[in-house]
């Protein structure tokens, strides 16, 4: 039923309006509300009113499916952590909690726009240029889920997006790693008669090439010191919740064994001896089957943060360049080229599944070789 009311102009005469339910707003699901001015008697009024709600009783408004985005994605999480390991159910949650569903948790999904989409693109590429398209395609996957299961018809409003690209950057490159020089400067910053399991743990992630998670999972069954060998199984990550979990590798090629130089054994040979003293005046004893080699004081998991603060604290006090824990891996693999190594043999030492990723990741490498083979050119050639 319209309510009608009478209102003044400014110069004294009398006008009517009238407000009219028009059902609830497909996109916010509260009520919507129309309303009409100016008509000069209230019969003018109820008769626009009544000619307005004829209409909107005649119209499409409560066949509407309304279901709101945040629902269609939990009923597709629901699928899809089955198909995806902990660890990655984990971050998918926390892409979708940060940047999807505020954007559009609270909306029906049938009513958003190609243009709102790609407000919400533009907004995620700002803050994290690397990232957003991991959020654009779970939020593509959510789209899809919605149009198989008939909440909504015609194509994937996520197929008309622009991406954004990043501007290639002349003169600059992807530099987390250091060269030969800079990582043996490094290592003089920490005495390995003081403060041995750090010196261990940083080289053995220069050395082997191993993923943070997978040096803090390692365990004393992994090193067989008479083959010169560390097998690489598992890997710490992180759960639900923020639990630290361990891991089977990703794929196949993840599960690896690979050889150690001698000086990287010796140094593991004194931690394993110093451990066994040190825990055993906290009451552990190491060896036990599946002693971790890096453990925390209470003998379980070391945070996935420890090595980071010990890294930035070396980095800071020295002011050395700034390289995170994974650049460590970056600069193994440097300099296994720079060696002499192929590409063959850094993919399989780092656990690649394939060549290609080894050197999408490494171009820098490529870039340096592809420069000094320049120079042997043209110095052969010489005119």
């Amino acid at each position: 039923m319209a309510s009608i009311t009478s209102y003044s102009l400014k110069s004294g005469n009398k006008r009517y309006l009238f407000q009219v339910y028009a059902g609830l707003d497909p996109q916010t699901g509260k009520p919507k509300r129309i309303m009409k001015r100016g008509f000069k008697t209230k019969k003018e009024a109820a008769l626009a009113a009544n000619r307005l709600e004829l209409q909107i009783s005649q119209g499409d408004f409560n066949k509407d499916n309304n279901i709101l985005f945040k629902v269609v994605y939990e009923q597709w999480y629901q699928g899809y952590k089955n198909t995806v390991r902990e660890s990655t159910i984990a971050r998918t949650a926390g892409m979708f909690d940060n940047h999807i569903l505020p954007y559009f948790g609270n909306k029906r999904i049938r009513t958003i726009t190609p243009a709102q989409i790609q407000k919400a693109v533009n907004d995620w590429f700002k803050i994290a240029p690397r990232n957003f398209k991991k959020w654009f395609n779970y939020t593509t996957n959510v789209f899809d889920y919605a149009l198989k299961h008939d909440y909504m018809h015609g194509d994937n409003p996520t197929k008309k997006i622009t991406i954004p690209k990043r501007k290639a950057q002349w003169g600059k490159s992807h530099d987390n790693f250091w060269d030969k020089s800079q990582l043996e400067t490094f290592f003089t910053y920490i005495n390995p008669n003081e403060e041995l399991e750090k010196y261990t743990l940083f080289r053995v992630l220069a050395f082997a090439g191993i993923r943070r998670g997978e040096c803090l999972a390692l365990t004393w069954n992994d090193v067989n010191f008479s083959k010169s060998t560390m097998n690489i199984n598992k890997t710490l990550t992180q759960g639900m919740n923020g639990k630290q979990i361990i891991q089977a590798p990703k794929t196949l090629a993840g599960r690896r064994e690979i050889t150690l130089d001698k000086k990287t054994l010796h140094y593991l040979k004194q931690w394993r001896a110093l451990q066994k003293r040190e825990y055993l005046v906290l009451g552990f004893n190491t060896l036990q089957r599946g002693q971790l080699i890096f453990a925390n004081t209470k003998n379980g998991y070391k945070s996935l943060n420890t090595p980071a603060k010990w890294l930035k604290k070396i980095i800071k006090t020295h002011h050395l360049k700034s390289i995170t824990v994974h650049g460590f891996r970056h600069t193994s693999a440097s300099l296994l080229f720079e060696a002499g190594a192929t590409i063959k043999e850094v993919q399989t030492r780092l656990g690649h599944d394939d060549a290609q990723t080894t050197l999408n990741i490494y171009t820098h490498v490529t870039q340096k070789q592809d420069n000094q083979a320049v120079e042997k050119l043209a110095n052969f050639l010489n005119f």
